[in-house]
């Protein structure tokens, strides 16, 4: 009895010292290190806007971007094509830059779609990934899917055809995004689960879900925790998770000559001597959605932008036409051909330059660094706005906001004053793994689209560029399509 009085009058205390302690851990770790840090920085003449308590600037992040909705969008070829899509997609840190001078990320709120695979990990597991996946990308093993990504876009073709032939058989308007999103997860399909594609294809349409579920937020930030659709988030992953691993054993069990990606990644990942206590199952689970993520949904989107600006140029239609019939015998591509593809290349390239699909590059300081003559403390995040660094006249020239594909004819090195600005698919040791599958499939599929057919942007397209994990046109890409 009397313990019972004694723990019934010291439990207001200890809930008082437990709220004490709790308040105490987040201003030290909230509040006394964002202070510090940002001290440090104003030090050195860095300046930003002053955050509140919990919610940092996300109130002024949403009031900007509003505020943007609001204003109208171009319309005109020139126009679209000048503006630098910062300005729409990410109005806050355009607002800021110009406010405050030049100056955790967000895979946190997109470790469902990413898990720790290559995509999100970091130090010496992201290195042992990295040693593991990127062989499977080179471009001698990219050439041997030549043949799946030329199967994979003939039936888009004969799809288009039969559009043009419904409405009249002049010409037809098609939304083309969800055709190039298809097309290219049929290819990745292919690639990941070779004879099983139809299932990864099952795999893939869960995952286009997931991707659509996460981008529901406005904003860039946000908190993870209190998502309105947090359950079927979280049911989504579970789903995709077991999917991809049933779809990898049956592979397995499967007596295949030809063995696919994720057959190859999954035994480089268990005979290596330096894999450890590597779990398989996750590795090759985490993997896959992120190849999905930058085998799909990047290229295809690439696919759109390169397409519109097409639209806008129909003298590079014709360049491009003209070079496939010299190079490529009765139109058919293969490995071969594609080398000598320079014409798409170009064009390939400066629409990744005016519209790239990442929206930028962020590295967090896991120590502080010193770069030129500013001291980054440790816990920064950097953020590398790609568009912006893309149209920067000062590297690339007056004509920095203009369509010239030509300046990329002697390459990237001789395109700008410094090659290590053109950053499309990053740059340094996390470059890309898959960027040659990406331009393969690429010129493969735009050299087959402009062979076949002429195109401009239909009066429906509204050029409004948005942020869903990748850049992309937020209505779609209309184009009025007709038989060359």
């Amino acid at each position: 009895m009397e313990f019972s009085d004694l723990l019934l009058r010291i439990l207001p205390s200890l809930a008082l010292l437990g709220l004490l302690s709790f308040i105490f851990h987040l201003y030290r770790t909230v509040l006394l290190s964002s202070y510090t840090v940002k001290k440090k920085l104003h030090m050195q003449g860095i300046n930003g806007p002053s955050p509140s308590f919990l919610y940092g600037n996300l109130s002024e992040m949403q009031q900007i971007q509003l505020k943007v909705k609001k204003e109208a969008f171009p319309t005109h070829g020139d126009e679209i094509v000048a503006q630098d899509y910062t300005s729409i997609v990410f109005p806050y840190f355009d607002h800021w830059r110009k406010q405050y001078g030049k100056p955790p990320y967000v895979t946190k709120r997109f470790a469902p779609m990413f898990g720790n695979g290559i995509v999100r990990s970091n130090g010496h597991f992201w290195a042992l990934q990295r040693k593991i996946v990127a062989p499977e990308f080179f471009m001698v093993k990219v050439k041997s899917m030549v043949g799946l990504m030329v199967e994979s876009t003939i039936p888009l073709l004969r799809e288009w055809e039969q559009r043009i032939e419904a409405q009249g058989g002049l010409h037809a308007e098609i939304t083309v995004d969800d055709d190039l999103k298809g097309l290219s997860a049929n290819v990745i399909a292919r690639a990941c689960f070779g004879s099983s594609y139809f299932k990864g294809n099952q795999i893939f349409s869960k995952l286009r879900t997931l991707h659509k579920a996460l981008t529901q937020q406005g904003t860039l930030f946000g908190f993870t925790s209190f998502r309105n659709n947090y359950k079927e988030i979280n049911s989504l992953e579970r789903e995709i998770d077991s999917l991809i691993w049933e779809t990898v054993q049956e592979r397995q069990k499967q007596s295949s000559i030809e063995k696919d990606l994720m057959q190859l990644i999954l035994e480089e990942a268990v005979n290596n001597p330096n894999s450890g206590k590597l779990s398989p199952k996750k590795f090759i689970v985490d993997n896959c959605k992120g190849l999905y993520f930058a085998g799909h949904d990047t290229t295809a989107i690439s696919a759109s932008w390169v397409l519109m600006l097409l639209a806008l140029h129909p003298e590079w239609q014709s360049r491009i036409r003209a070079e496939v019939a010299q190079f490529c015998n009765d139109g058919s591509i293969d490995a071969n051909s594609i080398s000598n593809l320079k014409m798409i290349t170009m064009v390939i390239q400066e629409a990744l330059r005016l519209f790239p699909p990442a929206g930028f590059v962020v590295r967090e300081t896991l120590e502080e660094v010193q770069i030129g003559y500013i001291t980054i403390p440790k816990g920064v995040c950097t953020w590398t706005l790609i568009s912006t660094l893309h149209r920067d006249p000062t590297i690339w020239g007056p004509d920095a906001d203009k369509f010239k594909p030509e300046r990329f004819s002697d390459g990237v090195s001789k395109a700008c004053k410094f090659p290590q600005a053109y950053i499309p698919f990053g740059l340094g040791t996390r470059l890309c793994v898959g960027r040659n599958f990406a331009m393969v499939e690429l010129k493969i599929v735009i050299s087959f689209i402009v062979s076949k057919f002429k195109f401009s942007l239909s009066p429906n397209y509204v050029h409004s560029p948005v942020f869903r994990m990748l850049v992309e046109p937020e209505n779609g890409l209309q184009l009025i399509i007709q038989k060359v």
